[in-house]
């Protein structure tokens, strides 16, 4: 049988789109019925059902390709890992046309360079995603989760609740929130009436 070309393609968010991978990888001659895809899926998460199905789609001889390392992975230890598991299976690995060749040493050290780059530019997008939030924290702009119910609805509730004439699941069902809330609200009445 052939030798067949897997390809692979990630983005990181579900409103990100993989047009541009998906041309790369037919630039490189993959066909679009061999490309498996995760959407919404970081790079840093291991277990992504798109790669798991790419690595089982590969089969002694074969190439993975990839239209560059940081959508196979965000870590220099996972690159290597999956770099490393497709060598025992005497798979090939393909980066953007460079195919890796774990015999030689200056391939090498280009891999393990770029994954090197791919996890850097994860740390940097999660340093800018803390400073961000902690900016907008300081401006009033992140405000965190918004409650279910308003003060008013909830205190409807907490009356219906201390009434007892229904149950928990009951009011959640009556309030449209969950049975959590419910107590939560209770709480919150409690600790108010203790001050």
């Amino acid at each position: 049988m052939a030798a067949l070309l897997i390809g692979y393609a990630r983005c990181s968010t579900e409103q990100q789109d993989l047009t541009a991978q998906r041309d790369a990888l037919a630039a490189l001659g993959v066909a679009a019925v061999r490309v498996y895809v995760d959407h919404g899926l970081t790079g840093t998460n291991r277990d992504r059902p798109g790669l798991r199905e790419a690595m089982a789609a590969c089969r002694e001889g074969d190439t993975l390709v990839v239209a560059k390392l940081d959508r196979l992975a965000r870590s220099l230890p996972d690159a290597r890992a999956i770099a490393d598991e497709l060598t025992a299976r005497q798979v090939k690995l393909n980066i953007g046309g460079s195919v890796y060749d774990p015999n030689d040493a200056v391939g090498r050290l280009l891999f393990n360079v770029l994954a090197m780059i791919a996890e850097f530019e994860s740390d940097l997008i999660r340093l800018r995603t803390r400073e961000g939030m902690k900016v907008a924290k300081a401006k009033g702009r992140l405000r965190g989760k918004q409650p279910k119910l308003n003060p008013r609805q909830e205190a409807h509730l907490v009356a219906l609740f201390e009434a007892g004439q229904h149950s928990t699941a009951e009011l959640a069902d009556l309030f449209g929130v969950g049975r959590s809330t419910v107590y939560r609200a209770e709480q919150r009445h409690l600790a108010a009436a203790e001050k």
